[in-house]
């Protein structure tokens, strides 16, 4: 890792204003219209509220897009060149993804605090150890999709790239029971989205497995289950990663 070039580049992401929008302020108005703002936050659920429930969600799709971005930016600017430039200097190939790596940890944080703090500010209660642990599991659970973004990045080439991963982002947000409660057939096909894994577990200390679906019934699920869908979506999200670098290297 280059604690020269973490600097510069947390630099170039805070000037980003536009991008700093959609990865933290977004999803913390969206948590305060959908989650404060509503009489039925201060509802209990597991080990806290609904308030702190809605906080969750929007925390992990806040940090997903983050390292999501930093993922995509990071393949655009290999193919475009930066990778040749970097060459001509000591840094490693493993202390540049080193670098990458503690950058998406660090931007994916940004989210996450302010969130939490808005949380904190506006009554979204739970268990003091809920709170660390839901946090943790978002951050880590964020880091593994920075894949999605190199994928998008390697396979487009341009920067478009990170425009196209953060607006499939919502989809799967969508699809992945993240902004609205599914039920039925919809909540059948969110266990094989990507995303649905994800915000799982990062709930599962305040939920301990329980929600309430569309149509107003408690349902519980196995830890298993998000693990067993993190767990495929990071093989597969991976093994796509390797696919189009090698791809990339046949074609040079």
């Amino acid at each position: 890792m280059n604690p020269t070039l973490i600097g510069l580049e947390l630099k170039r992401y805070c000037r980003d204003y536009v991008g700093l929008f959609f990865i933290a302020v977004l999803p913390a108005f969206m948590y305060v219209v959908f989650g404060a703002a509503q009489t039925f936050g201060k509802a209990d659920i597991g080990r806290g509220n609904v308030s702190l429930y809605v906080m969750i969600s929007m925390a992990v799709y806040g940090a997903v897009t983050a390292t999501v971005s930093v993922g995509g930016s990071a393949a655009v600017e290999r193919m475009q060149g930066w990778g040749r430039q970097l060459g001509l200097t000591p840094l490693r190939d493993v202390s540049y993804v080193g670098t990458k790596a503690v950058l998406a940890m660090v931007i994916a944080c940004i989210p996450i605090a302010l969130i939490y703090a808005i949380g904190l500010a506006t009554g979204a209660k739970g268990d003091t150890w809920v709170w660390f642990a839901t946090a943790g599991i978002t951050l880590f659970a964020a880091c593994l999709f920075s894949l999605y973004g190199l994928i998008f990045g390697l396979a487009l080439k341009s920067e478009s790239a990170v425009g196209a991963a953060s607006g499939s982002l919502v989809v799967f947000a969508f699809l992945g029971n993240i902004f609205i409660p599914l039920s039925g057939l919809m909540l059948t096909i969110a266990k094989f989205t990507p995303l649905y894994g994800i915000v799982s577990l990062a709930r599962y200390p305040l939920t301990e497995g329980y929600s309430v679906d569309m149509a107003g019934e408690l349902t519980h699920e196995a830890m298993w289950v998000p693990l067993v869908n993190v767990g495929v979506w990071t093989l597969i999200l991976g093994l796509l990663t390797i696919h189009l670098v090698r791809r990339g290297r046949d074609r040079q």
